[in-house]
């Protein structure tokens, strides 16, 4: 499972987890490329490696932006006044289908 997770391709950053880690393909039977394709050694590993992660977060932040563009498009202010009835969500302390998820009705 870890391997098939860090050879697949993520549109989030762009490229493998793999790739992004060690900056070249896996070489495997699912991608086979040439041998001696990593001949960088030295500082030029370094500044690969530095682009690789200014791209992820780049396209992170990308990603983020669109996920908060759609929360927020569903999000909704709340107002209440006074003599309105409401319900209080409570964190469940025992899970199941049973157990109260709200209590209330409370006045404010």
């Amino acid at each position: 499972m870890e391997f098939t997770y860090n050879n697949r391709y993520h549109a989030s950053i762009g490229m493998t987890p793999y790739e992004a880690l060690y900056g070249r393909k896996c070489r495997s039977p699912v991608y086979l490329d040439k041998v001696g394709e990593m001949t960088e050694l030295g500082p030029d590993i370094f500044s690969q490696t530095a682009r690789f992660v200014v791209k992820i977060r780049e396209r992170i932040k990308t990603d983020q932006s669109q996920q908060k563009s759609y929360a927020d498009q569903r999000r909704r202010d709340l107002e209440f006044a006074v003599g309105d009835h409401v319900f209080v969500k409570v964190t469940q302390m025992k899970k199941g289908k049973l157990s109260l998820r709200y209590i209330g009705s409370f006045e404010i």
